[in-house]
């Protein structure tokens, strides 16, 4: 069965939308094909609020952001991660709001380069964000009104976050699980292992709505995320009966498995494939000769 997406949404720009109680979503208009019709950030909260994923470096959107928080005092900006559509319009809110910026840490790949290795994603890190407050993983800050739980979810980003709003079922899923698309997984910038046990971690949790960082929300959470892990599972499988077919090379699997995809994607498919190769070696199922590498040949195990 296909996994099946929603690609309803109404972006609204420059209004909040009322998307749960006490939280309001503003879409930045920052359109792409990854971003969707953009990034979303959250306002949540009553008197005194907390605001979760900024957005982009963006004037337009701050200024909306500004108007829709008002005379509230803002006490904490949460960052889900490093990517430039998330966490680059912190600095600004925080020296309009005097709130302060939590995160998991600052940006960093998932493992470390190799030798000639470089980094596809370097232009869309935000490596000049630094958090005033490091998040620890089941960390709970508590606001006026509202309490926030961390939930680190490790795959799109090394220092991915999930953040639980306590007593509601209300989880916002960043760039995790979204309903429109799947999410990019590309090393060395993030690593499917990663991703597939955070996954796994939010299966086991019991939310009823997603709220993430592109798009609109996941309503049948636990459902949609198991129709998420078999994706991924038939998609590792595609692969491996590729190179059991002779394939050898990421760009003759992305040719095949991705033929009704817009070539203008096949790039970030073959870092997905690469993602899913790495996990594959990883666990003994393909061969490589040294490190997991885009322009690596891989064989099967016998």
């Amino acid at each position: 069965m296909a996994l099946e997406f929603d690609t309803r949404f109404d972006p609204s720009y420059g209004h909040s939308v009322t998307v749960a109680p006490d939280v309001l979503r503003i879409t930045a208009k920052n359109p792409s094909r990854f971003t969707f019709y953009g990034t979303n950030s959250y306002i949540v909260g009553r008197n005194t609020l907390a605001v979760i994923d900024p957005g982009p470096d963006d004037d337009a959107h701050l200024k909306t952001l500004i108007e829709v928080i008002g005379d509230r005092p803002v006490s904490h900006i949460f960052v889900s991660h490093t990517h430039r559509d998330h966490s680059p319009l912190a600095a600004r809110l925080k020296q309009h709001t005097g709130a302060i910026v939590l995160a998991e840490g600052p940006h960093r790949p998932a493992r470390p380069l190799r030798i000639g290795e470089v980094n596809p994603l370097d232009a869309s890190a935000d490596i000049a964000f630094a958090p005033d407050v490091t998040l620890p993983d089941d960390e709970v800050v508590n606001g006026d009104g509202w309490a926030i739980r961390t939930v680190l979810t490790p795959g799109h980003a090394a220092n991915h976050a999930a953040f639980a709003l306590e007593g509601t079922g209300v989880l916002f899923s960043a760039d995790h699980v979204m309903a429109w698309a799947t999410t990019i997984v590309a090393p060395p910038d993030g690593a499917m292992a990663d991703y597939m046990a955070s996954l796994d971690r939010l299966i086991e949790r019991d939310d009823r709505l997603l709220l993430p960082g592109h798009g609109g929300p996941v309503t049948a959470p636990r459902s949609f995320m198991h129709e998420l892990k078999t994706h991924r599972r038939m998609r590792e499988q595609a692969i491996l009966e590729r190179i059991r077919s002779g394939d050898r090379t990421i760009k003759d699997m992305v040719m095949a498995i991705y033929s009704n995809t817009d070539p203008r994607l096949h790039g970030a498919a073959g870092l997905s494939v690469l993602a899913h190769l790495e996990d594959l070696v990883a666990r003994g199922l393909v061969s490589t000769d040294g490190d997991p590498a885009i322009d690596g040949i891989f064989a099967p195990v016998a």
